[in-house]
């Protein structure tokens, strides 16, 4: 093979590699232009279910305590009412305690 020809064939042959090199940094930009588009897509859905999510703990928290709180709130009614019942049950023998020490006071004033 004359010597023109061969370097024609390795200038082809450099050109080709050339342009396979191209093409294969032009698809791997592409590839990864692609996985970052996806990545940001998987990332805010991410985001955006954890968003969620908290919203529907805070609600369930919330509930729990409003649960607690009326739960409380009626334990607190009925030892007040039980108190209250019991003072009432009291109040004679309040009343008669009272009049003796006061009866007693007057007499040892006497």
């Amino acid at each position: 093979m004359p010597r023109p020809e061969v370097l024609e064939r390795i200038k082809t042959a450099e050109r080709e590699a050339d342009e396979i090199v191209e093409e294969a940094e032009a698809d791997r930009e592409e590839r990864l232009a692609e996985a970052r588009e996806r990545a940001e897509e998987i990332r805010a859905e991410a985001e955006a279910e954890a968003d969620d999510l908290e919203s529907e703990r805070l609600a369930e928290a919330r509930e729990e305590i409003e649960a607690r709180r009326e739960e409380l709130l009626a334990e607190g009614e009925a030892a007040r009412e039980a108190l209250v019942a019991e003072a009432e049950s009291n109040v004679e023998e309040a009343v008669e305690f009272a009049i003796e020490r006061f009866e007693e006071a007057v007499h040892a004033q006497a």
